[in-house]
Order: C-alpha cells, then sequence, then structure tokens
C-alpha cells in the first residue's frame, strides 16, 4: 500500500510538471500575431458606408479565427507616430489622411517598414474636388495611380485576371475568378508602365461591356483596368474593391457584399496575413 501511494503521488508530480511545461507553449500559439488598425471616415457616401460597416464586422471575425488583433477608428488624429507604432499593419477603408502632419507621420510609418492596405476611395484624388491631388508622394511615388480618371456605373461584378502570382497570397489562387459587384475606377497614372508597380488583379476582357449606365461614358467596353496592385518598394497592397452596390434614393439599403466572392476575400485575407508577417 505505501508504495502504491508513492507512486501515485509521483505520477500526480509528474503529470503537474508536465502541464507547466508546456503550458507557455499553448499560451505562446494563441498568442496574438500582430496588430492591425482601420482607418475610416464613413460619412458621406452611402455605398462607402455600408462597406466600411462590413468591412469592420468582417476584419474583426477574421482576427479572432487567424490570431491577430483589429481594432478601428474614425479619429484620424490618431495618425501619429506614437498612436502607428502599436500597429504592424494599417488599413483605409475609404478615405486618406488630409492635415499635413497626419500625412508625413503615415510616409514616415511606411518608409521605416510599416504595412498598408488601402481600398477604394482612399486612393482617389481629382482636382478639383473635395479630395484633390494634392500629395504627391502619396498618389504618384506610393500608389502610382495618380488622380482618379473615370467610374463605371452602376456597381456590377467583374471577372478579375490574377495577373501576379509570385507572392505567397497570389501564388495559389485561380488564373481568373468573379468579383462581388463594385464601381470599378480608371486612373491617369499608367500603372502598367510604372517599373515600381506589380499589377496583382485586372478586369478580364469577358467583363465588357462592364457597367449598365444610364450614361454611356460609365460603361466600359475595352481596355486594360488594374483593379489591385503592390509598390514593390513599400509592404503595401491597394485594391479597388470596396463599394457595395445600393438601393439609392429607395430603400438605402445595401443590395451586395464585398465578401460575398470566395477568392476575393481570399485575395484580401492572405494579402493582410502577408503584410502581418
Amino acid at each position: 500500500m505505501p508504495l502504491k501511494k508513492s507512486i501515485s503521488f509521483w505520477a500526480i508530480v509528474c503529470a503537474c510538471l508536465l502541464a507547466l511545461c508546456h503550458s507557455p507553449v499553448l499560451a505562446q500559439k494563441n498568442k496574438s500575431k500582430f496588430s492591425v488598425i482601420g482607418f475610416y471616415t464613413a460619412k458621406s457616401d452611402l455605398a462607402h458606408i455600408s462597406f466600411v460597416h462590413e468591412a469592420n464586422k468582417w476584419f474583426s471575425q477574421m482576427a479572432q479565427e487567424h490570431h491577430f488583433t483589429y481594432d478601428s477608428t474614425n479619429d484620424w488624429s490618431n495618425m501619429n507616430p506614437g498612436f502607428l507604432a502599436k500597429y504592424k499593419v494599417v488599413l483605409f477603408l475609404d478615405t486618406r489622411p488630409e492635415d499635413s502632419l497626419q500625412r508625413v507621420a503615415f510616409q514616415q510609418y511606411m518608409e521605416k517598414g510599416g504595412a498598408w492596405m488601402g481600398f477604394h476611395f482612399s486612393a482617389f484624388a481629382l482636382t478639383p474636388s473635395a479630395y484633390p491631388q494634392n500629395w504627391d508622394w502619396y498618389h504618384k511615388t506610393f500608389l502610382g495611380s495618380d488622380q482618379y480618371g473615370s467610374n463605371t456605373w452602376r456597381p456590377t461584378s467583374a471577372v478579375l485576371t490574377v495577373e501576379n502570382k509570385k507572392y505567397a497570397f497570389t501564388k495559389n489562387m485561380p488564373d481568373t475568378f468573379s468579383a462581388a459587384p463594385n464601381e470599378w475606377y480608371r486612373w491617369s497614372g499608367d500603372l502598367k508602365a510604372n517599373p515600381d508597380i506589380d499589377i496583382l488583379l485586372s478586369i478580364n476582357p469577358v467583363s465588357f461591356p462592364l457597367g449598365t449606365g444610364p450614361k454611356q461614358h460609365e460603361i466600359w467596353h475595352s481596355g486594360y483596368y488594374p483593379v489591385a496592385w503592390k509598390n514593390k518598394h513599400y509592404k503595401m497592397v491597394y485594391i479597388n474593391m470596396g463599394h457595395n452596390d445600393m438601393d439609392y434614393g429607395k430603400t438605402n439599403q445595401s443590395l451586395s457584399s464585398t465578401f460575398s466572392s470566395k477568392w476575393e476575400s481570399n485575395f484580401i485575407l492572405n494579402g493582410l496575413l502577408w503584410l502581418g508577417k
């Protein structure tokens, strides 16, 4: 009996020691891999507001599933060195910083190795407009797109070509896939001729005519249109998607979801995980 009690006692001790040895490893596995901050304004366009709400919900869900942290803010004064230092990846969900000090802080963040993903209207610039092209580093150097050129209307789905599979987040994608409905942008900058730009996704010609009008110039019948790309000198990805279809002037309800396309969502998520590595 004493021997049996002794064996039981030491078995319990060993089990406890094993648990203690393994618990730090388990904690390390569950620890957040990286932190993401989404900046947004969500004030002017119903479709952009719809996307921001959808994106904040989706990124929060992805953060839980893939072990990163996601915060969001509509306070652009947080675009400062101290605040940005807490985050590995910055998202622009709809607009860009307008304050000169905020712009300097963002440029320095990127030049020091920060990571960024921008959506749809975050690249918009048109002089004259409420968002003039008054930030050359961002629109010409960083994005390479320069000013907005034109758009399709109404928001419609498109077949996209995967142009570049050399990155970890694109190599396993199909050659083409159907994107969710979107308002597609054309740019004044020639992204294809820019040696700093790697185009990731573009409109596949089977999508033409793209748009339903009623204005004929908002229906594209031909041409080459990049819709996602990265700058080789920065850890960044720009994605033109981010404008849901809406029941404008009637119920003002969302009629589509940007994250309804499996491969589009895959591209966004895997791009984010790549940026956060």
